[in-house]
């Protein structure tokens, strides 16, 4: 099955991300297909090839819950968000 997601590139500190389609089973830096866009979360920045995007969708892929929720937003695909990865809580250690 074919999964649209992040990769990420750039230097340490400065994490930019291309938007790939690649098999589920591998890592995202490992022999993606085809690259449709990128992602710069320092500014916000969303850049997609939109007729490819949704060729791929069209065709079954994926997108992670991260990608769909960019395209979402930027109302290049229509749908809700779904939720997505957050960190877990830390338990407060009881005062003795």
């Amino acid at each position: 099955m074919l999964k649209i997601r992040l990769a990420r590139v750039g230097k340490r500190g400065h994490a930019t991300f291309r938007i790939v389609v690649t098999e589920h089973t591998r890592p995202p830096k490992s022999g993606s297909l085809t690259s449709l866009g990128s992602y710069d979360p320092h500014t916000n920045t969303v850049r997609v090839d939109a007729e490819r995007l949704k060729l791929y969708l069209s065709r079954g892929a994926k997108p992670s819950p991260t990608v769909h929720n960019l395209l979402v937003e930027r109302k290049i695909i229509e749908g809700k968000k779904v939720a997505a990865w957050k960190p877990p809580k830390k338990e407060e250690k009881p005062a003795s």
